[in-house]
């Protein structure tokens, strides 16, 4: 089974021959997406490392990522590469935490599996989220991929519990780590320097200083010495 395909679990009800189960399947199926700069949505779980809420991480960066099932090929190269990253996160205080609709015993089993056949611990939690509570509150379920898997979804909080990024994957195709771990370097540099990130900016880079808001404001920003290309458009070295 590739990840593209759904886990055999109970699907939604007959919604043909019952109006009734049509409707109830699509109220509950509803995707509620978080939004950036609120709060993300509090969460208590049971993880392989035991039981974990948004609490627990509060003062910390997060890195919330599911994946539609454990033992697939394409979310086993993404457990790979975050665990050979969990280290370049840690140094930036930032946890990660992993999640499907898989019980526990799978998780582990799972774990135990790439540490025997890859060679790679997995040193993060995953949680375990059979009754969708999480998942649904995180908009990872979407069900024109699928009623009972989650996406590709990774959500970067803050040490605030505030959510700063959202992306989502299909279930073909893995995420790049390398990016989210940009990512995160990219929003603690705007946050420590109140400063704005171009494309595909990595640390050593020049970084953006935000517009003017007044015409005089743009008149000296002319003056200030930064690498400024119009009155709109300045960066600057960090130092």
């Amino acid at each position: 089974m590739s990840c593209s395909e759904s886990p055999a679990r109970s699907g939604p009800a007959n919604t043909e021959a019952n109006p009734g189960a049509r409707a109830a399947t699509e109220h509950d199926n509803q995707v509620g997406i978080p939004r950036i700069n609120e709060a993300a949505p509090a969460f208590s779980a049971k993880t392989t490392h035991g039981d974990r809420s948004l609490q627990d991480y509060k003062g910390r960066w997060l890195v919330l990522f599911s994946h539609p099932a454990d033992f697939t090929p394409v979310c086993t190269t993404e457990f790979t590469g975050f665990a050979r990253a969990a280290a370049d996160f840690k140094a930036l205080d930032c946890d990660l935490l992993g999640l499907s609709i898989d019980s526990i015993y799978s998780h582990l089993a799972w774990v135990r599996n790439i540490k025997e056949k890859f060679e790679v611990d997995i040193p993060f939690p995953i949680i375990e989220d059979l009754s969708m509570t999480v998942a649904k509150a995180y908009g990872m379920i979407h069900p024109g991929a699928s009623d009972t898997s989650a996406v590709r979804a990774t959500f970067v909080i803050d040490p605030n519990g505030i959510m700063r990024a959202m992306v989502y994957y299909p279930m073909t195709n893995g995420r790049s780590v390398d990016e989210i771990l940009r990512l995160v370097r990219a929003l603690r540099t705007s946050d420590t320097h109140s400063v704005a990130t171009p494309e595909g900016w990595q640390p050593s880079d020049k970084v953006l200083v935000g517009a003017p808001k007044t015409a005089e404001a743009a008149e000296q920003r002319m003056k200030e010495g930064l690498e400024t290309t119009d009155w709109y458009f300045s960066m600057k070295k960090l130092t």
